[in-house]
């Protein structure tokens, strides 16, 4: 079972005993050939992986040569506590730390606030 070259294409390859390559057939017809499992290309015994060129038990092999873990182990513990809520993360600010700049009614512009720093600032200097 060798492989030869579309003679539609050009491009893709296909069994010898195809008359076009599965691109080829789908454009004419709009349907796949047949849905062919791809086999594990290392045993050769189980269908692949979506995505992958082997069976799960083949991937799995590969990972523990590897010295990657599997995925059904356990979860590591990285030894922080959980937090249940916000108020745990933040702590409370109490309103009455600095009225000023708590109030809406009171709020002032950068300017008008850059004005009284230099006013006090000369008052402080003199």
């Amino acid at each position: 079972m060798g492989l030869t070259k579309c003679p539609r294409c050009e491009l893709n390859y296909m069994n010898e005993t195809d008359t076009m390559c599965k691109v080829c057939y789908r454009e004419l017809h709009g349907k796949s050939n047949r849905d062919e499992i791809e086999m594990c290309t290392s045993c050769n015994e189980s269908p692949a992986l979506p995505g992958k060129d082997v069976c799960l038990y083949c991937l799995r092999e590969m990972n523990k040569q590897k010295g990657e873990k599997d995925e059904t182990d356990e979860p590591v513990e990285i030894g922080l506590n959980p937090v249940s809520g916000m108020e745990e993360i933040m702590p409370e600010v109490s309103v009455d730390e600095d009225e000023e700049f708590h109030a809406l009614g009171d709020a002032m512009s950068l300017e008008e606030m850059s004005e009284k720093e230099s006013m006090d600032n000369e008052e402080l200097d003199d």
